[in-house]
């Protein structure tokens, strides 16, 4: 079993999520008493959080470049952004550590298309919505069409995230929110739904639209596994 590197705290509320999810996965696949053989650097949240606001995206990849390098100097032999926004951040990694990051976007990619699904929509931070590093992955390396919600909603979405969800507050409202704009993609031809921030399956379920949903937390925290234990 390779030992896995988490870079978390991106929040720690999904964070926690990962770590239960990979530890669950291990003793599904091995049974008995198995768990994951892993590590963990938790960045502080309010220093990225506030670093995002100012989008000064290269001190952010300073940030998780030592965060990596820590992990490889800790012995981890593959590693996983516990978020999805930080994978902007993924190729200043790959160039400055020398180990393999499973990426957030090419893993659900790989589920999206299995589920034999052209059309989804997309939501998570706006700058997940809005930049190109999740859509050009989802559309080059599979051919799957990505669409966002209008400026509005990607407003809503975000704020959900960073104002609720990144504190643990689920609220009724902003799930129905949500919901609305879920359905409103539907009518725009979208198949499925990407929960593409690891916060926001705290909110929505499958359950709770007509489409499937795609977790990208458990799709990305299951692919570690696979690869720990290929």
């Amino acid at each position: 079993m390779k030992k896995i590197g988490l870079i978390g705290g991106m929040s720690w509320e999904s964070t926690q999520i990962y770590y239960k999810i990979i530890n669950q996965k291990v003793r599904d696949i091995l049974g008995g008493f198995h768990s994951a053989k892993c590590i963990m650097e938790s960045v502080d949240f309010s220093a990225i959080h506030q670093l995002q606001t100012e989008n000064d995206w290269n001190a952010l990849d300073e940030k998780m470049i030592e965060a990596a390098t820590n992990l490889k100097n800790a012995k981890a032999e593959v590693l996983i952004i516990c978020a999805n926004t930080m994978h902007l951040c993924s190729d200043a990694i790959t160039k400055n550590v020398n180990l393999p990051l499973l990426h957030i976007a090419e893993a659900t990619g790989e589920e999206i298309k299995k589920a034999g699904i052209g059309k989804v929509l997309l939501l998570g931070t706006k700058f997940t919505m809005e930049r190109d590093f999740y859509k050009n992955i989802l559309s080059n390396d599979f051919g799957i069409e990505v669409l966002i919600p209008n400026e509005e909603d990607r407003e809503i979405v975000h704020n959900v995230i960073y104002e609720e969800l990144v504190l643990g507050e689920i609220n009724a409202g902003s799930r129905g929110h949500y919901i609305r704009i879920i359905y409103e993609a539907i009518k725009n031809g979208a198949e499925g739904v990407i929960l593409g921030c690891t916060e926001i399956p705290m909110l929505i379920q499958a359950a709770d639209v007509s489409i499937p949903t795609f977790d990208t937390t458990k799709i990305h925290a299951e692919k570690a596994v696979e690869f720990a234990l290929s």
